[in-house]
């Protein structure tokens, strides 16, 4: 199994009612020339966690930190006029936080940070390096 130092939270930067699950996730990724989906859950706005690849597949999500990291997305992250935005609904919300809790339980030494502490992007357009910090 690979070593797990940091859980990374990301957004799709999508606007509301903009498909943004899995599947299209994938084809986004594929059309980049990705193999498959680079992120390893992603949570829809109904509060439904998605898998995309395996854990122990090295994701492609974060730049110099994917061999050691887990990538979460949430499905948003834009207005309606697709500015940044924190659209997370309260299923997404509960989600997210469920889901963030159950791997650091399974990864204990694994830091929970936002993609934007390691890209000059507004992604996830929250600070969950600070939402998370009590996890």
């Amino acid at each position: 199994m690979r070593q797990i130092t940091e859980i990374i939270v990301h957004c799709t930067a999508t606007r509301p009612g903009q498909p943004a699950g899995r599947k299209e996730i994938d084809r986004w990724h594929r059309a980049r020339g990705f193999r498959c989906i680079g992120y390893h859950y992603v949570v829809t706005p109904d509060g439904n966690v998605e898998t995309g690849r395996e854990e122990q597949e090295t994701g492609a999500h974060c730049l110099g930190h994917n061999a050691t990291s887990i990538g979460v997305v949430y499905s948003g992250g834009l207005d309606e006029s697709g500015h940044p935005a924190d659209t997370r609904t309260p299923a997404q919300r509960a989600a997210l936080t469920a889901l963030l809790r159950v791997l650091r339980a399974r990864y204990p030494q694994a830091r929970i940070r936002s993609h934007r502490d390691f890209a000059a992007k507004a992604c996830p357009c929250f600070d969950a390096t600070a939402e998370y910090a009590s996890l």
